[in-house]
């Protein structure tokens, strides 16, 4: 039903922005196959794969690449969808025999998307990397940290998970044009380029003298004690995004803080001492109490939720936020469509769950799958 609908997109299963592309082509109603591989590491992240979220609205097929016809598989599938995109370092599916020049030379309105940390070329492209070391070339990590301190590492969201967009932007970019074309191609999805893309606004800001380089001293890295997060009675924290003078001033005037002193705008200078008046004053309600006050205000206010709180917040339940995949609550499908809504198609597979069902419906016949099974090029 999503607006992917129709298409036919073959996942080489792999770790990073590969699942998580995966996940919103799916989640748009593209009929994502993933190819998963014996002894896969999957069960590094989750011992049971059916809670591994990221993996949702998949079947999953078990096709050992390095027997002589398990590549074979992978090419008759590839004849038949519209995209294909793998993780590995370049040059690894083309040692394996299912790399982009033999799939398009089969099927040549084929969308090849390939993910990688450095990009598919540039003296780091063979070099072993993971989110991290991505986002540290591209500028992206330095920024982020209090002052005085290291910088902070955001998780894995700015190199893997942005990366996952870049590739699933790119791959429906192409398919888009290969529908007016008939020709196919290469996508380069690289993670180390999807976060220098993220930092597209901090480098104009740089360039036009309204970004300092030293971490902790601008609007948006927690220099600004009216652009932070606050710690409550109870322990827990709040956060404040009150940049403009008008919110800052509402949210000023709602906590009781005296402004006596602060001139408009409020100087640079005047940071530090406005900070440990926030902190003081923060410390006197909890965290939910603060919320009562105000959450749903123009004081650009939200408590700082835990992963276990935010699929019952109201707001969550109000939009239908989190939907139920077997019994397990997932983020929902995203962005939302007026006509063509997205959905979660089934649970997360296990390696394999799926196999002689998927090969069936792409065309291969009982005796060819039993072939393929008995000598171990499927499991």
């Amino acid at each position: 039903m999503g607006p992917l609908s129709g298409l036919r997109i073959v996942e080489l299963a792999g770790r990073g922005p590969g699942p998580f592309a995966g996940m919103m082509l799916s989640d748009m109603g593209a009929e994502v196959v993933r190819v998963d591989r014996p002894g896969g590491d999957r069960h590094v992240q989750a011992p049971d794969p059916r809670l591994e979220l990221v993996v949702r609205g998949r079947r999953s097929v078990l096709v050992d690449l390095k027997h002589p016809a398990g590549a074979d598989v992978v090419l008759r599938l590839a004849d038949q969808a519209d995209g294909i995109f793998e993780g590995f370092r370049p040059g690894v599916v083309e040692r394996l025999g299912v790399g982009p020049e033999v799939c398009l030379s089969r099927n040549p309105r084929l969308v090849y998307g390939r993910a990688t940390g450095w990009g598919q070329d540039g003296p780091l492209a063979a070099a072993a990397g993971h989110d991290i070391n991505y986002i540290a070339l591209a500028g992206a990590l330095e920024p982020i940290g209090r002052a005085g301190g290291p910088p902070v590492i955001p998780l894995n969201l700015v190199g893997d998970n942005a990366g996952g967009m870049l590739l699933a932007f790119g791959m429906v970019c192409a398919l888009l044009e290969a529908r007016v074309s008939g020709r196919g191609q290469v996508v380069d999805a690289a993670m180390v380029d999807a976060a220098s893309l993220l930092m597209t606004q901090f480098h104009g800001r740089r360039r036009n003298g309204t970004w300092r380089d030293e971490r902790g001293t601008n609007y948006l890295d927690s220099g600004a004690p009216f652009y932070d997060v606050y710690e409550t009675a109870d322990g827990r924290y709040v956060s404040i995004g009150a940049i403009e003078p008008k919110f800052h001033r509402q949210l000023f005037r709602r906590i009781g803080l005296d402004l006596a002193g602060l001139a408009e705008p409020i100087a640079h200078a005047d940071w530090p001492a406005l900070r440990a008046r926030l902190t003081t004053l923060f410390r006197t309600r909890t965290r939910d109490e603060w919320s009562a006050l105000l959450l749903g205000t123009d004081s650009c206010y939200a408590p700082v939720l835990g992963l276990a709180e935010v699929p019952t917040h109201p707001h969550h339940v109000a939009r239908e936020a989190f939907v139920d995949v077997g019994g397990v609550p997932h983020p929902a499908p995203a962005p939302r469509f007026s006509r063509t809504p997205g959905a979660v198609a089934c649970p997360p597979p296990a390696p394999g769950d799926d196999s002689a069902k998927v090969l069936s419906d792409w065309g291969f016949t009982p005796t060819e799958i039993n072939g393929l099974t008995g000598a171990g090029a499927v499991h």
